[in-house]
């Protein structure tokens, strides 16, 4: 392919951003159908890193919403994993199973490679490393790779590897011991991540209740960890110790969480609180919110040594295991001023970006 064809035919294009934000950038391709934005939310740090997510949006306002939303959640996560690192997200417009092709990615690559080192793109949900790998046909402005010298391949091993850390900090918190044998977890997605997820729990004698559209999915976390499955509109409603949000971003809604049965709230998904009322609504229930950009900070890690040319694995290890250590200074902060951990969270990352 002529990779000086490909970025020749994108229309890129400025878009004003959201209050606070560096920069929105739009593209088309009329070649490959692709659709795309990239939202840089802050380049205090260093360049923005964050993933890209193919999604079948309904309208352009609401892709948008995601990507500010999710770049913003990415300054805060790099943050968090006290990385040199700024915020950013993109998206892809449109159905990953239909729309998607190596031409569509590489279309996307010359897209991020007119950023210029601004935005570094690693797989998020709707894409693999494989589509990372023909993003970097045509940019070297990306990670996730499965080779190359720095490669760290798929992060969502790495990001469950957070959760679990974080999972069992919070139960340490609130119950005094972080023993996961015959814990109840209730996890909603089985995406790569909470497969994972699922996976470390059961070897640590967890009891697990499941949902996903995936059919697949379910049926696989039944086979082989024996758990418990459960439609998707059911998941909340569970008896369990943990709820474990590993799908889509907004699921703890005020109505979502006047049915929550669950002790603590820790999972995988970005942005899992509708808004920040939601955060106060679960305190005043009397459940523990371990707040999700600290949470799942464990793929940005992964990502992070690539970008950053580290192969020495105890920089990972360290920083993933600084994220309990970071959850569990919220907790201890939120329990002396009684604020909700997600309002602690944020003044406490606030002043690492300050």
């Amino acid at each position: 392919m002529n990779h000086a064809a490909v970025a020749h035919s994108l229309t890129i294009r400025d878009l004003t951003p959201g209050k606070g934000y560096e920069r929105l950038v739009e593209a088309k391709d009329d070649k490959t159908g692709l659709h795309a934005l990239v939202s840089i939310h802050s380049l205090k740090r260093g360049p923005a890193a964050g993933g890209c997510r193919m999604f079948n949006y309904a309208k352009i306002e609401d892709a948008i919403y995601d990507v500010e939303r999710l770049s913003k959640g990415m300054t805060y996560k790099n943050a968090a994993a006290e990385l040199p690192l700024g915020g950013g997200k993109s998206v892809i417009i449109g159905n990953p199973k239909t729309l998607k092709t190596p031409e569509l990615m590489r279309a996307f690559g010359a897209f991020i490679e007119y950023l210029a080192g601004d935005y570094y793109t690693a797989e998020d949900v709707g894409v693999s490393t494989q589509d990372m790998a023909y993003i970097s046909e045509t940019t070297s402005y990306v990670a996730g790779l499965d080779g190359g010298e720095f490669a760290s391949g798929d992060p969502s091993p790495v990001t469950a590897r957070g959760v679990f850390l974080c999972l069992k900090q919070t139960l340490k918190r609130g119950l005094g011991s972080d023993d996961l044998t015959d814990k109840t977890i209730a996890i909603q997605g089985l995406g790569h991540v909470g497969m994972s997820l699922a996976g470390m729990l059961h070897d640590a004698g967890a009891k697990l209740i499941v949902s996903d559209i995936n059919d697949d999915a379910v049926r696989i976390a039944q086979a082989d960890f024996g758990a418990t499955v459960v439609s998707p509109d059911e998941i909340l409603h569970q008896q369990a110790d943990v709820f474990a949000p590993c799908a889509m971003g907004g699921a703890l809604t005020a109505d979502a969480i006047d049915v929550l049965k669950a002790r603590y709230v820790v999972g995988a998904a970005n942005n899992q609180l509708a808004d920040d009322t939601c955060g106060q609504r679960l305190q005043d229930k009397g459940i523990l919110y371990a707040p999700d950009y600290i949470v799942n900070g464990g793929g940005i890690v992964n990502v992070a040594m690539e970008i950053l040319k580290i192969s020495d694995p105890s920089y990972r290890e360290s920083r993933i295991s600084g994220l309990a250590t970071t959850l569990e200074q919220v907790f201890e902060r939120a329990a002396e001023t009684g604020q909700p951990p997600h309002m602690v969270a944020d003044e406490l990352i606030g002043t690492r970006l300050r």
